[in-house]
């Protein structure tokens, strides 16, 4: 079991930058491959970005490639992403996700594939 809390959303302009954070439990937090989704009012969950269990290997939606960067740090069992240049579509709530995996260097770009959810922390990019 992990439970996954998210932090770090908010309010801000466009052009400017946050940084979510998702802390989460258990001593296994290694044996997942982590993503971050987001979903809009009265749209479907959309995946943003993935990394692997060992972080070596990451994958960024085209929507947010070069603007978000998503890291993890295994000895403290969080994962982050680096949100730079924000737009008013990037308003959403954003979700981190764990898939339980025995590859250390896969990533998921669906959400089937997850096993366990955030909360959510929400995300307003104001033009």
């Amino acid at each position: 079991q992990v439970q996954l809390v998210e932090s770090g959303g908010g309010l801000v302009q466009a052009g400017g930058s946050l940084r979510l954070s998702c802390a989460a439990s258990g001593r296994t937090f290694s044996s997942y491959a982590m993503g971050w989704f987001r979903q809009a009012p009265g749209n479907e969950r959309e995946f943003v970005a993935a990394i692997s269990r060992s972080g070596g290997n990451t994958f960024h939606a085209d929507s947010v490639k070069g603007r978000f960067t998503i890291s993890r740090d295994n000895a403290k069992n969080t994962v982050a992403l680096q949100m730079n240049s924000l737009k008013p579509e990037d308003t959403a709530i954003y979700y981190c996700a764990a898939a339980r995996t025995p590859d250390g260097s896969r990533w998921f770009s669906g959400a089937i594939t997850y096993d366990y959810w955030g909360q959510g922390t929400q995300v307003t990019v104001s033009s």
